[in-house]
Parts: C-alpha cells; structure tokens; sequence
C-alpha cells in the first residue's frame, strides 16, 4: 500500500499555466526495500493527477524521506515533463 511521504513546496505549471501539487509516495515491497515516485496534483480539479513511474529505490522509509526533501524544482520540472511524455 502506498505511503504519503512529502509534499514539496514548489509548485510546477503545465503549457495552460495550471500550477500541480507535487507529493512524494513511497512503498514497501516484498524484499524490505522502498520505492518511490512523485503525484502531481492538479490546482484545477478538472485535471488529472500525473504520476512517474518509480524514481527511487530506497532500503527504508526514512530513506525515502531523505531522498524526497533534497528534491531540487530543477528535478521536479524534469519529473512533470516526463509524465507527458515531454524531455526538457
């Protein structure tokens, strides 16, 4: 079951100027270890969520934690174009 790990206070805007809340969720596998990826939740409800496919692999959740409060906007910015199928 996924996790709420963090939520990043820097918002990211799509082509229209719709700012998305980015939140960091995280998991448990099997074998112990963590993964993790980031939701991008619209301001505008009408919008859907994005979400990456796993961009980390972490050996706990404290890990994880870490991991999701050293996020840079410049990493965020890449992350949001990736779930458009966007490169930057």
């Amino acid at each position: 079951m996924a996790e709420f790990i963090h939520e990043h206070s820097t918002r990211v805007k799509d082509e229209d100027g719709t700012a998305y809340v980015v939140r960091i969720y995280a998991r448990q596998r099997t074998d112990g270890t963590w993964e993790g990826w980031l939701e991008f939740h619209p301001t505008d409800k009408r919008k859907s969520v994005l979400r990456t496919e796993q961009e980390t692999s972490q050996p706990n959740r404290l890990a994880v934690e870490y991991w999701a409060s050293g996020l840079e906007p410049i990493y965020l910015e890449g992350a949001f174009a990736r779930t458009q199928g966007r490169l930057l």
